[in-house]
């Protein structure tokens, strides 16, 4: 990690923090690389099931640090664009937990983790039209995705910010946390998550991912796929003898 990013371990969730209060939690190089070098330790360590990203003072992320750009810091990282995670295809579950601002590419950021813990202070934006641009770090990509048509091209559009109920009513937040306690809710969230079998997981993102945009036939083709080899894995057979046995199941990842 580096100064501006930082992990912590909790059972087998990796907590991911942005760490530059002072810049709103902006992303400039240090950061979009400290997210992808924990994001490679997440999907690389078998001991972690489930990634929770956060920011650091009661601030998710104010987006690019745009003096930062204009110093010419590279704030996407290759193959897995803007703040080194926008853009990567993860297999481990991520879940974002948002207090304060998550404006432009801090939204971005939310939206490319599978699940959203937002604070009821939380306000969400993607202002890019207000400065010439667009939301390029997959909001215009996504959002059009997770809730209906014109009410992405809303946000989209007007560039218009809107609280953590009204992001939860259009389906982008999963749950409202008093606020300070985001964080506490994610984590009780992706603990919930962690006890599940970890290949069963991955196969789901996956899934997923190919049933986007795909011919059904093509979808339920990938995912019967994705269903052959959790059958012949071990953890499947563990799974089928903890529930006969009426005990927890001891996932290996095999």
């Amino acid at each position: 990690m580096n100064d501006s990013t930082r992990t912590h371990v909790t059972g087998t969730v990796l907590v991911i923090t942005i760490d530059r209060p002072q810049a709103r939690n902006a992303v400039n190089a240090e950061v979009a690389q400290g997210i992808a070098a924990a994001v490679d330790r997440l999907e690389t360590d078998p001991a972690l099931r489930v990634g929770v990203l956060t920011g650091a003072d009661g601030t998710f992320c104010a987006g690019m640090d745009l003096k930062a750009a204009a110093r010419g810091e590279q704030v996407t990282v290759p193959g897995k664009g803007f703040a080194g995670l926008t853009e990567a295809r993860t297999a481990k579950p991520l879940v974002a937990a948002v207090e304060g601002h998550a404006l432009g590419g801090g939204f971005e950021l939310a939206l490319a983790c599978d699940l959203v813990v937002a604070a009821e202070g939380a306000r969400f934006a993607l202002p890019e039209v207000k400065r010439g641009l667009i939301a390029g770090g997959g909001g215009v990509v996504r959002l059009p995705k997770r809730i209906p048509h014109h009410l992405a091209m809303e946000l989209l559009l007007t560039g218009r910010t809107v609280t953590a109920q009204r992001a939860c009513d259009l389906g982008v937040v999963n749950r409202i946390a008093p606020d300070g306690q985001a964080l506490p809710a994610a984590l009780e969230l992706a603990e919930e998550i962690a006890a599940n079998a970890p290949l069963a997981l991955a196969a789901v993102k996956r899934t997923v991912r190919q049933a986007d945009g795909a011919p059904e036939s093509e979808a339920f083709a990938a995912q019967a796929t994705e269903i052959g080899a959790l059958l012949r894995s071990a953890d499947f057979a563990e799974g089928v003898r903890a529930f006969a046995e009426r005990r927890a199941p001891e996932w290996s990842g095999r």
